[in-house]
């Protein structure tokens, strides 16, 4: 397997979680999302991946995007670790989850978006990541265990972890939020996260490097 990644994306991070607990290796190919104009828009990238994002995964002789995507065709195909608890209940929460970070929070304060905000570009990340982790908090005091849904690593906390990641870059007071912030805490102590974590890819700039 060959991974499109930016050390800094949390939906590359999303994937390289994903993978490390799998335990699958693969090829790491840097897109660096600022250097050049943003490699992401070179004509060779566009060919992998034509919304010009990141992470791109090439895996058995097929190319995909949208981590997402990427995570569940892993779960389809190499199920263990389960990333998706058998129950039903349980595994709509975990999706509940993952979708309310991937579709409610991080693209309101990606990149793109921020790049037009200009100069209110962290007023903007701070107040669409507070909103987001309101609801967050409250979902997760009735579903959490030591992880996101009891006490499994799930889809959910692939999400959950980047997103603080960001919060913490955007500065954002994690005190309202006890029960995301025990989570994250409880995550970053497992070595899939640690391996996976910004601070220890191959692109990741020397003064950044843990």
């Amino acid at each position: 397997p060959i991974l499109y990644s930016y050390f800094r994306s949390s939906c590359a991070w999303r994937v390289r979680i994903a993978l490390a607990l799998k335990g699958i290796s693969y090829d790491l190919v840097p897109v660096n999302l600022l250097k050049d104009g943003g490699q992401q828009f070179s004509a060779e990238f566009k060919a992998v991946n034509p919304m010009q994002q990141v992470p791109a995964l090439k895996i058995d002789g097929i190319t995909l995007s949208q981590s997402l995507a990427i995570i569940h065709y892993l779960e389809d195909t190499r199920p263990n670790p389960r990333l998706l608890p058998q129950d039903p209940k349980k595994r709509a929460q975990v999706r509940m989850i993952a979708d309310h970070v991937v579709s409610g929070i991080q693209p309101l304060q990606n990149l793109s978006i921020l790049k037009q905000m200009g100069e209110k570009k962290m007023e903007w990340a701070q107040n669409c990541i507070a909103s987001g982790f309101q609801a967050l908090e409250q979902i997760l005091q009735h579903t959490a265990g030591h992880y996101c849904v009891g006490d499994e690593v799930s889809m959910a906390d692939l999400c959950l972890v980047p997103q603080v990641a960001n919060a913490e870059r955007f500065k954002v007071d994690m005190g309202p939020y006890p029960t995301i912030t025990r989570i994250n805490k409880t995550l970053l102590e497992l070595e899939a996260f640690k391996v996976s974590h910004p601070s220890r890819q191959p692109d990741t700039p020397a003064e950044l490097r843990a």
